[in-house]
C-alpha cells in the first residue's frame, strides 16, 4: 500500500510539473524587426517566425537599454541594466556568480539549457546544460564549448548545428521537469556568410533603398560625423561583402591589407567544397561589377547597400527556417500547448537609414528589436501591443510565467499581465538608455537618454552635446530639436525625466547634474 501511494505522489508531483509551461526563448544576432515579414512585407518573407505573430503577440514597440551583443544577453539574464549587471561593453568578462535567470527558475523545479551564442567571456553558471559558441562563433562548421570546457567542431551550418543541438537536448531532457531552453543564433551577425541555398535566391533581389541611405553627415552633430559604420566608407569589400581579392587588387587606389586577404580565405576555406565554387562565382560577379563602377561613390554605395542586404537577408532566411524547425517539434511531440515561445534579437540593426550598418545608437533602428510571443490558450491569437518594453523584462517575464516572482533587484517588469491580456499597457512612461563602448568598433560616442511615447532626449556626455527628436514627426529621428524655442518646456521636462530615471536605476556616470 505504501509502495502504490509513493507511486500515486511521483506520479502527481510528474503531472503538476508537466502543467507548468515551458519556455523557449529564441534570441538571433543583430535580426532587425524590418527583416521580418510581420513587420514589414518588403524585404523578406519569414512565415515561420510570423507564425509566431500569428498565434500570438507581435510588440511593436520593444527596445533594448544598451544596442550590443554582450550587454543585452547580460540583461536577460539579469533583468538588469548595464551599469547593475556590470556588462557595459563586448570586452568586459560577466560575472558568473551572480544570480541570474537559470539559477532563479530552479527554485521552481525547472531544468534549463542554453546553447548557441554566449559571448559573455566567462562560462555559463546555474544552467543544468550548455553548449555554446566561442566568442562570435563561425558561420561553418563552428567550434562549440561543452560543459567540461572541451571544444570540438561541428560540421555544418552554425543556424542549422545550434537548432541540431536544441533538439538533441530537447530530446534528452529529464520528461518529468518543466524547462526553460535560451536558443541563442548567430545569426545574421556580421560577417555574413549564407547558406549556398538561400544567397541563390536572395543574390537575385533588389531592395528598395531607404530615404536616407545618402544622409549628409555634415548636417548633424559631432556624435553622427565621427562613427565609423558607413556602408560606403567602412563596410570591408573582401570580408563584408564576399569579394576575391583578385578583383578588388584591380581597384585603382585601394590599397589590399593581407590580413583582410587571410581571412577572406580562411572564411571560404571553411564551407564545404560542393558549396564554395557556387559561392564564388556568386561574389565574383559583384567583383566584375564593382570594377565597372568603381570610382563613382554614389553607385558604389548603391552596390554595397544591395550585397550587404542580400547576404544579410539569406542569413536571415536561414533563422526562419530553423525557426521553423523547433515549432515543427513541438507540434509533433505534443508540447505546443504547453510552451511559451518567446523570439527576440539583442538589439536592432542599421539595414542602410543614414547610410549605416551595426547598432549601437539610441535612435529606434537600432534600439528596437523585434519581441514576439505565442503561449497558448494565454495570449490571443494575433494580438498587437504598442505599450514599450524592454529587454530589462525578459528576465522577469520568464520568472512569472514560471510562477517564480520577480525579485526587487531586477529593473524590468513582468510583461505577463500585458501578454494575458490583464493590462492593457504598463505602468511605466519612460525607457531609459546608456551605452558605453569607445572608441571601437565603431567610434559611437558614449551616451544616455530616455525615451516616452512620443519624445526622445539623448545626451552625448563626453562631447557635451544633446538631442531632442518628436518620434511622432519626426520617426526617422532627422531632426535635432534642442535649440527650438517651441520645445523648450518638452526639453526641461525630458531632462528633468532622465535625471529622475538615473536615479532610479542609480547610475553614476556620468558623475554630476545634467546641464
Amino acid at each position: 500500500m505504501q509502495k502504490l501511494l509513493s507511486l500515486l505522489l511521483l506520479a502527481s508531483g510528474s503531472l503538476v510539473a508537466q502543467q507548468r509551461p515551458n519556455i523557449i526563448y529564441i534570441m538571433s544576432d543583430d535580426h532587425d524587426a524590418d527583416a521580418i515579414s510581420a513587420y514589414n512585407k518588403t524585404l523578406i518573407s519569414t512565415p515561420n517566425i510570423d507564425r509566431l505573430a500569428r498565434e500570438g503577440m507581435m510588440f511593436k514597440k520593444a527596445f533594448v537599454g544598451n544596442s550590443i551583443c554582450g550587454p543585452a544577453r547580460a540583461t536577460l539574464l539579469t533583468g538588469q541594466h548595464s551599469h547593475k549587471n556590470g556588462m557595459k561593453d563586448n570586452r568586459t568578462r560577466f560575472d558568473s556568480s551572480k544570480t541570474t535567470l537559470p539559477k532563479l527558475i530552479s527554485t521552481a523545479g525547472y531544468q534549463s539549457a542554453i546553447i548557441g551564442k554566449w559571448h559573455l567571456v566567462s562560462y555559463p553558471a546555474g544552467f543544468d546544460y550548455w553548449k555554446i559558441l566561442p566568442g562570435q562563433g563561425l558561420y561553418y562548421n563552428p567550434r562549440m564549448i561543452n560543459m567540461k570546457g572541451d571544444t570540438t567542431v561541428i560540421n555544418g551550418y552554425a543556424t542549422d548545428v545550434i537548432t541540431d543541438e536544441a533538439i538533441n537536448w530537447l530530446d534528452n531532457r529529464d520528461k518529468q521537469k518543466p524547462f526553460l531552453l535560451l536558443l541563442h543564433h548567430k545569426a545574421p551577425h556580421r560577417n555574413f556568410v549564407p547558406k549556398l541555398k538561400w544567397l541563390e535566391v536572395f543574390s537575385k533581389k533588389t531592395f528598395p533603398e531607404p530615404a536616407t541611405l545618402f544622409a549628409d553627415m555634415k548636417q548633424h552633430g559631432q556624435a553622427w560625423q565621427r562613427q565609423r559604420m558607413s556602408i560606403l566608407h567602412d563596410m570591408t569589400l573582401g570580408i563584408d561583402l564576399k569579394i576575391d581579392p583578385f578583383y578588388l587588387s584591380q581597384l585603382k587606389g585601394l590599397k589590399l591589407d593581407s590580413g583582410d586577404i587571410r581571412s577572406y580565405n580562411a572564411i571560404m576555406n571553411r564551407i564545404p567544397e560542393t558549396e564554395r565554387k557556387k559561392i564564388k562565382e556568386i561574389y565574383a560577379e559583384r567583383g566584375k561589377q564593382l570594377l565597372a563602377i568603381w570610382g563613382n561613390d554614389s553607385l558604389v554605395l548603391k552596390a554595397k547597400y544591395q550585397w550587404y542586404m542580400q547576404d544579410f537577408m539569406a542569413c536571415v532566411a536561414s533563422v526562419d527556417e530553423n525557426v521553423g524547425r523547433i515549432l515543427d517539434y513541438l507540434d509533433k511531440n505534443n508540447l505546443s500547448n504547453n510552451t511559451a515561445v518567446i523570439y527576440t534579437a539583442d538589439q536592432g540593426f542599421y539595414l542602410g537609414e543614414n547610410g549605416w550598418f551595426d547598432k549601437r545608437w539610441m535612435y529606434d533602428v537600432s534600439m528596437q528589436s523585434p519581441l514576439l510571443v505565442r503561449w497558448p490558450e494565454k495570449i490571443k491569437p494575433g494580438s498587437i501591443t504598442t505599450s514599450m518594453a524592454q529587454n530589462i523584462d525578459f528576465a522577469p517575464t520568464i520568472l512569472d510565467i514560471a510562477g517564480v516572482p520577480p525579485p526587487d533587484w531586477m529593473h524590468g517588469i513582468s510583461l505577463k499581465p500585458l501578454l494575458t491580456g490583464k493590462q492593457k499597457s504598463l505602468p511605466r512612461k519612460n525607457l531609459y538608455y546608456h551605452y558605453y563602448e569607445y572608441p571601437i568598433d565603431h567610434y559611437v560616442v558614449p551616451h544616455l537618454g530616455i525615451r516616452s511615447e512620443r519624445y526622445k532626449l539623448i545626451y552625448f556626455y563626453t562631447i557635451n552635446e544633446w538631442e531632442l527628436y518628436d518620434l511622432k514627426t519626426d520617426p526617422q529621428e532627422q531632426k535635432n530639436l534642442i535649440n527650438s524655442p517651441v520645445h523648450r518646456k518638452t526639453l526641461s521636462n525630458m531632462k528633468n525625466e532622465l535625471l529622475k530615471l538615473r536615479n532610479q536605476y542609480d547610475d553614476h556616470e556620468p558623475a554630476g547634474e545634467l546641464h
